[in-house]
């Protein structure tokens, strides 16, 4: 028994050492030969090689990207190639060249791939490159189907406008260069405007690139079947619990019956998120063709707390450290009104900003009462003033208005100079934009102005020396405009100008924060804050006349970092009591840039030329 047991012993073994050497190469089997002698057994002899190609930079670009034999010569082991298979892709990489060049529009390249010797102790493969002619384009056609075709060809006016626009800005013209890329993109963005003025399941029915190779030249062809004109139904609303669904309505300028538009939404869409109710909202068209005839629109909102209080700490190159403190309240006792409060503690700078604003009213109008108190020292000087406001304001899709009434009083006291005034007076404000994108804009401009007529009455004393008050009618007016410009190969422009003046007797004193001072981040860099203007005694004081500039160049550090920047600039501006004594101070430096989701943080290193000294500023956010 013993030795029978013995022999099945021996012929197991006998078998088991079979099957090991059998399936060497599977590294799963617990037994056989070891789990590195197995590996080193299955591995393939892995060819090594350096590669040239020759082709224009570009092109060079993409074949090193994309090309196999590119791709698997840095390749880790475990994907690497042996020689076999590399004589393969040598074979193949005219073919896949050539391929990879239709991509960008040529289709009659020579190539050539072989073996030239060798580098560095290594085969070397070369493939050579001439691309020959690039395709362009010899024409196009864009014809629709569907209700846009119809209403165009019975005459209606916005149909044919509509027709004529998507002609009119098909992205690839006649004599451009033609790309897959660049044909793919025409397409979706043609698609895209169609959509979003009103044909909201537009589709493609046909698309059509015929190459001629031996003309390089392409003849496009799409047909679009826009399907129906979309017009708008009900609002359906979900998410509102403390507020009225009324708030949101009125903020809509669109009612049932009112052809769809994408912008028209996306309109809404930011003035509810705009409003101070709503942490965040979305606003959707339901764009089932068989309510096609009164889509509903689906409006969906995330509330923010009733009581709100923030408390932060913050640095400001033009005021100093500070702590800040800040209370909203989204429904005042009950009622239909928002109350902010915000107070900021500094060594320099302390402040107290109030507002109290109504929910939306009929129009986009909303009511307004506010006010501000400010004690700040700044250039060896102190001021103190407040302000108190009651108005409304309208908030349309790209333009802004403020009506208000202003009460003002502003002192300032320095140990040579000390001055007060008071105002009344009736204000308007207006802010365009049309940007980009309003958090971190590249492209478009802003604009900004500001008007009033009023009365005030002021006084001065120069070295103790009381001098008698003089009160008066005033004009105020105040413009300032910054135009945002990309121009090539990853540069961006910013171009800003501002320029105010105050109408009145000389003798008429005019409360300070009614003047103007030059210097600062978002004024002239490499001066202090406010400390550029006419002077009296050798102390920096409000004048009523103001002019600045600035230009300023800016790209990113790196592809691989987009959100960075850096930057170089140089502003010059001045305040004066009259034009003719306005002499511009210059400031220049240099400057990075953050591009974070709430805005842009900069910092800069600017020299102040009259100065003569470097200043460095910090900033958070958009100016407008």
């Amino acid at each position: 028994m013993l030795e029978a047991r013995g022999l099945r012993a021996a012929i197991g073994a006998v078998a088991v050492a079979l099957v090991g050497l059998t399936c060497s190469g599977c590294a799963s089997l617990p037994f056989g030969l070891g789990k590195s002698d197995a590996e080193a057994a299955a591995a393939p002899t892995r060819a090594e090689y350096k590669l040239d190609v020759q082709a224009p930079g570009p092109l060079r670009a993409l074949l090193l990207n994309y090309l196999d034999l590119a791709r698997f010569q840095n390749a880790p082991a475990t994907d690497s190639v042996d020689a076999a298979e590399l004589e393969r892709l040598l074979r193949a990489a005219p073919a896949q060249v050539r391929c990879l060049l239709e991509t960008e529009g040529y289709f009659n390249a020579d190539v050539s791939a072989a073996r030239a010797g060798t580098q560095d102790g290594l085969p070397l493969l070369r493939i050579t490159v001439d691309p020959g002619p690039r395709t362009v384009v010899h024409a196009f056609s864009i014809d629709v189907t569907g209700d846009l075709q119809k209403s165009a060809a019975a005459g209606d006016t916005a149909a044919v406008r509509e027709l004529t626009v998507l002609r009119g800005q098909w992205p690839l013209r006649a004599g451009d260069a033609f790309r897959q890329a660049g044909w793919s993109a025409a397409k979706n963005a043609t698609l895209a405007k169609l959509r979003a003025d009103g044909y909201a399941a537009a589709t493609w029915s046909t698309t059509n690139a015929r190459v001629d190779a031996p003309q390089n030249r392409v003849d496009l062809a799409v047909v679009l079947d826009s399907g129906p004109l979309y017009r708008l139904g009900a609002l359906h609303i979900e998410g509102p619990q403390r507020y009225d669904e009324d708030a949101i309505r009125r903020l809509s300028t669109f009612g049932p019956g009112d052809a769809y538009s994408e912008k028209a939404l996306l309109d809404f869409q930011e003035r509810l998120q705009k409003v101070g109710l709503f942490e965040g909202a979305s606003v959707e068209l339901d764009a089932d063709p068989q309510t096609a005839n009164a889509a509903p629109v689906l409006v969906r909102v995330k509330e923010l707390t009733q009581q709100q209080a923030t408390v932060g700490i913050g640095y400001s190159a033009n005021t100093g450290p500070r702590l800040s403190v800040e209370h909203t309240d989204r429904r005042v006792f009950g009622t239909r009104w928002i109350a902010k409060n915000k107070f900021e503690l500094g060594p320099d700078n302390k402040t107290w900003q109030g507002e109290l604003s109504s929910w939306p009213l009929d129009g986009l109008y909303r009511n307004l009462v506010a006010g501000s108190a400010t004690q700040l020292r700044t250039d060896n000087q102190q001021l103190i003033g407040w302000n108190a406001r009651a108005g409304r304001t309208q908030d349309t899709p790209r333009i802004e208005h403020l009506y208000f009434g202003e009460l003002a009083h502003a002192r300032v006291d320095t140990a040579q100079l000390s001055s007060q005034g008071d105002a009344v007076s009736a204000n308007y404000h207006w802010v365009f934009r049309d940007l980009d994108n309003v958090l971190l804009p590249t492209k478009g401009l802003t604009t900004s102005a500001q008007a009033a007529l009023g009365y005030a009455r002021g006084s001065r004393s120069v070295l103790g020396d009381p001098l008698e008050t003089a009160k008066g009618p005033f004009a105020r007016a105040y413009a300032r405009l910054t135009w945002y410009e990309p121009f090539g190969n990853g540069w961006f422009a910013t171009a800003r100008a501002e320029a105010g003046q105050v109408f009145t007797h000389s003798a008429v004193g005019i409360p300070d924060t009614l003047l103007f001072r030059a210097g600062g981040d978002e004024s002239v860099r490499g001066y202090g804050y406010r400390t550029l203007g006419p002077e009296i005694n050798g102390v920096t004081v409000g004048g009523r006349t103001l002019l600045t500039g600035s230009l300023e160049v800016a790209r990113p550090i790196s592809p691989k970092y987009p959100a960075y920047w850096w930057a170089a600039f140089i502003d010059a501006g001045n305040a004066a009591d009259q034009w003719q004594d306005l002499k511009p101070a210059v400031g220049y430096g240099v400057g990075l840039r953050w591009r974070s989701p709430v805005g842009p943080l900069r910092v800069d290193l600017a020299y102040g030329q009259q100065v003569k000294r470097v200043r460095m500023h910090l900033s958070v956010g958009i100016a407008f």
